[in-house]
């Protein structure tokens, strides 16, 4: 592994200002576009019925879906193709920063558009939470906000930029976190606006 930067704290989530440039950037762009292709961006819906505001795809061997039945990890597109790859610019960024010796067995592919936000939520599908959850965002502003091991009490917000990084590890590994909202149009990466967050996942 490469030796990663020092990171900066925030209730212990690990955050990498500014860890990819702009050509990184357009390069893991071009990558996603091709994931897309096979694997188009659905909306999916909460167990009580409601759209959710952002649209979702992913790579890997497993993607996360949620519908009536359920919120739930699926070896399959609700199409139901297989997921394809995780590319190798994506496993790149988790070998350098992640501190994990196991791989990420999915990459979840997340789009806010104008007015998407993702309420406050532990990640906690997964067998193994000794794992972390590594975020990369790209595009738009979006304000993450970090809570605690349980719901309430007082959290803190950042604004993350276009190829930021956070780590969500040891104690942050459960603590809610959620994005309030994006300053849409804040960045030139993606020609139509918005934002994409790329979580990657060990979930067996």
């Amino acid at each position: 592994m490469e030796k990663p930067p020092k990171p900066h704290l925030i209730r212990d989530f690990a955050l990498y200002p500014a860890y990819l440039n702009r050509s990184e950037q357009e390069d893991l762009v071009a990558d996603l576009r091709d994931i897309l292709k096979a694997a188009p961006l659905f909306q999916p819906i909460t167990p009580r019925g409601q759209k959710m505001s952002v649209r979702m795809s992913a790579a890997g061997r497993f993607g996360w879906i949620s519908d009536r039945s359920g919120y739930r990890y699926s070896p399959t597109h609700p199409d139901g193709t297989p997921w394809p790859d995780i590319p190798d610019s994506i496993l790149k960024i988790w070998n350098t920063v992640s501190g994990c010796d196991r791989m990420p067995e999915c990459c979840l592919i997340n789009w806010y558009g104008e007015g998407a936000r993702m309420g406050m939520h532990q990640d906690r599908d997964e067998a193994d939470f000794g794992a972390p959850v590594l975020s990369i965002s790209l595009g738009d502003d979006g304000l993450f906000r970090m809570g605690n091991d349980t719901r309430g009490g007082k959290t803190e917000s950042y604004w993350l930029k276009s190829g930021d990084v956070v780590v969500m590890g040891g104690a942050a590994r459960l603590r809610y976190h959620g994005v309030d909202r994006i300053r849409f149009g804040s960045s030139t990466l993606l020609p139509k606006g918005g934002r994409i967050n790329l979580t990657l996942r060990v979930v067996s």
